[in-house]
C-alpha cells in the first residue's frame, strides 16, 4: 500500500488515503497510526536556569559554543542539534526513517516516534524517548552516537536520569509502571508500580524523589528513588489528565499543565497540597523555569494560542501572570533555559523551528529552523566539545511545514484566533514526508460526537475529499491524520451529522483497549501523539 500510494495524486490517493487513514484508528479525531511523547527533566538542573555541582546546588553556565540544544523531532524520527552560541543547526541525529515509509512494515526495526528528551547531570549523556516503538536510546553527547538502546514499557512517555547517571527512569503511559533502565549498559532493571497512566517521571533537586504526574488520575505521585517504594500522592489537581511536569530550581513547586482543559496545576510540595489551579488556555504545554536580575519565574507554552506565558513565582500561593510572549511559530511545545537563564528555547511543533527568547525582556530575538515537529526540548550547558558537530546528518531538515486556511461548515475561518483565549477552531499543517504530505488536522469546539468530511480545496475552488473524522464528546479532535499529495490552497469542513452508535461504539472499545484498568477514559489521540506533551 506504501509504494501504491507515494505515486497517486490527492484525487486518486482519497479512496486510499481513507484505507490507510483507518490503520490505528482508535479513539474520535484520530484517522492514523501513531506516536506519543517526549522527556525533559533530566535532574535538579535540568528543570532550572543553572547548571548543577556535585552536590545538587546551583551553578550559572554561560553561554558558549560548547553547550547544545536539542529537540526530539516526531515525524522525521530525529534529534536535532544545535550550537546556542550561533544559534546555528549543527545537524540531526537519526534515530528511524521519516514517519510512514517503511515505518509500517513489520519487518522495520528502527525507532518510531522520537518524543522524549532527558540529560544526565554530569551533561555527558542525553536520554531519548520514542514512544511508537517504547525504546529508549541514550546518547553520548560529545559523539552523537547512541551508546545503548532499552525496549521499555507499553506507550513509555518521558523520563529522567536518576542524579549518579547510572539509571534512566521513564514512565510508561499505557501501564500502571515506571520502568527503570540501565543507563550505563543498557537493559531493564525493574518495573515501580505507581498508578495509572504515568506520563512523566522528573527528580527533586537532591535526587531522592521522583515524582510521576498521570493521565489517568488527577494526583501526583512521589517515589523514593533508593527503595522504590511510593512514598505519598498529592490529589486535587485540576484534571485528571496531565502530560508533563516540571519541578522548581528550589524544589518547592512542581507544575502541572492540563493540556484537554487548559488548566494548569502549582503543588506545593513543601505542604504537599495543590496551591493554585491557573487557567492557562487550550493545549497548555510544558512547563520550566529561570531565574533573572527580576526574580524566579516559570514559563508555559499554550500551544492553542501560539503563546509562552511567563507567571512570577509565589512560592506556597498563587503565581501572578507576568507577561504573554507571542511566538514566531504554531503550537509552542518544549521549552527549556540556558545555563545562565539569560535564554529561553521554545519548540513550535508545527512550524518545525526553535524560537530564542531574552528572559530580560521576554522577547523573541532569533528563530532557529528544526527537525519535523519537535516536541521536547533541552538546553545542556557543556554537551560537546566547542565546534564539534560530529556523526550528524541532514535528515527533517529543509522540509518546513504549511499551515494553511480552513473553512469550517458554516464558512467562517477556522484558523482565526478566538477571543476569551480559546484557540483556534480548525488548525491544518501540511508536511511533506518520504514522497506525500502529511495532513494534520486539530479541531476545537465543533459539534461533539459528530462527523466530519475534510476536503482539500484548490485554487480554482474544486473540492477533493481527504478524509473524515468523528469529534468527542466535548466537540474537539487533538490530532488528525492523513497522507496524500496535497495541491489544495486551504483546507474545509462539512459536517455528516452525529456519527452512528457504531462508530461511536467502536471508538470507544478502542480506547478500552488502549488503556485498560482505568476508571478515568483516555483517548487513544492522547497516547499516540504528543499534542500533548
Amino acid at each position: 500500500m506504501i509504494s501504491l500510494l507515494s505515486g497517486l495524486s490527492i484525487r486518486s490517493a482519497a479512496g486510499a488515503t481513507a484505507v490507510l487513514a483507518g490503520i490505528g484508528a482508535t479513539a474520535f479525531g484520530v484517522v492514523s497510526a501513531a506516536q506519543a511523547a517526549p522527556v525533559h527533566p533530566a535532574a535538579a538542573h535540568h528543570t532550572s536556569a543553572k547548571s548543577t555541582a556535585g552536590d545538587g546546588t546551583s551553578v550559572s553556565v554561560p553561554v558558549s559554543g560548547r553547550d547544545r540544544v536539542y529537540t526530539a523531532d516526531q515525524t522525521s524520527n530525529t534529534v536535532t542539534v544545535i550550537d546556542p552560541s550561533t544559534d546555528r543547526t549543527l545537524g540531526t541525529i537519526a534515530l528511524g526513517s521519516q514517519r510512514l515509509g517503511a515505518t509500517l512494515s513489520p519487518q522495520y526495526t528502527d525507532n518510531v516516534g522520537v518524543h522524549g528528551l532527558a540529560f544526565s547531570r554530569d551533561d555527558k549523556r542525553l536520554g531519548v524517548v520514542s514512544v511508537t516503538s517504547n525504546t529508549v536510546d541514550i546518547i553520548d553527547t560529545a559523539t552523537n552516537k547512541v551508546v545503548n538502546e532499552t525496549d521499555v514499557g507499553r506507550a513509555s512517555h518521558e523520563g529522567t536520569f536518576t542524579a549518579d547517571g547510572k539509571q534512566f527512569w521513564v514512565a510508561d503511559r499505557g501501564r500502571d509502571t515506571v520502568t527503570i533502565v540501565d543507563a550505563v549498559h543498557g537493559g531493564v532493571v525493574s518495573n515501580v508500580r505507581v498508578g495509572p497512566g504515568p506520563s512523566k517521571v522528573v527528580l527533586s533537586p537532591d535526587g531522592k524523589t521522583a515524582y510521576i504526574n498521570h493521565i489517568s488520575a488527577p494526583e501526583i505521585t512521589a517515589v523514593d528513588v533508593r527503595s522504590h517504594k511510593v512514598l505519598y500522592t498529592v490529589k486535587g489537581l485540576g484534571d485528571s489528565f496531565s502530560s508533563d511536569e516540571a519541578v522548581s530550581p528550589d524544589g518547592t513547586e512542581l507544575w502541572a499543565p492540563h493540556k484537554r482543559v487548559g488548566l494548569t496545576s502549582v503543588i506545593d510540595l513543601k505542604h504537599r497540597r495543590v496551591a493554585a489551579v491557573l487557567k492557562t488556555g487550550p493545549d497548555s504545554n510544558h512547563p520550566n523555569f529561570a531565574k533573572t536580575e527580576a526574580g524566579s519565574f516559570a514559563y508555559l507554552t499554550v500551544g492553542g494560542l501560539d503563546e509562552t506565558l511567563v507567571y512570577r513565582r509565589n512560592p506556597g500561593g498563587t503565581p501572578r501572570l507576568v507577561t504573554r510572549i507571542h511566538d514566531t511559530g504554531h503550537a509552542p511545545h518544549g521549552v527549556w533555559p540556558s545555563g545562565d537563564g539569560t535564554r529561553m528555547y521554545v519548540g513550535m511543533e508545527k512550524s518545525d523551528t526553535v524560537d530564542v527568547v531574552d528572559t530580560a525582556t521576554n522577547k523573541v530575538i532569533g528563530t532557529v529552523g528544526v527537525g519535523q515537529e519537535p516536541q521536547a526540548l533541552v538546553y545542556v550547558p557543556n554537551a560537546a566539545p566547542a565546534g564539534s558537530a560530529a556523526n550528524l546528518g541532514r535528515q527533517g531538515l529543509g522540509s518546513a511545514p504549511r499551515n494553511v486556511p480552513t473553512t469550517l461548515p458554516d464558512g467562517t475561518a477556522g484558523e482565526t484566533m478566538r477571543s476569551g483565549d480559546r484557540g483556534r477552531s480548525l488548525e491544518a499543517t501540511v508536511r511533506p514526508v518520504s514522497g506525500l504530505d502529511m495532513i494534520q488536522l486539530q479541531a476545537r469546539d465543533l459539534q461533539p460526537t459528530t462527523t466530519y468530511q475534510a476536503y482539500a480545496v484548490r485554487k480554482g475552488g474544486e473540492r477533493v475529499p481527504l478524509l473524515s473524522f468523528t469529534t468527542d464528546s466535548s466537540g474537539n479532535a487533538a490530532q488528525v491524520l492523513a497522507f496524500a499529495d496535497f495541491d489544495g490552497t486551504s483546507v474545509s469542513l462539512v459536517s455528516k451529522g452525529r456519527a452512528t452508535a457504531q462508530t461511536l461504539a467502536r471508538a470507544a472499545a478502542a480506547t478500552a483497549a488502549m488503556h485498560p484498568g482505568s476508571d478515568d477514559a483516555v483517548e487513544a489521540a492522547d497516547l499516540l501523539y504528543c499534542d500533548c506533551c
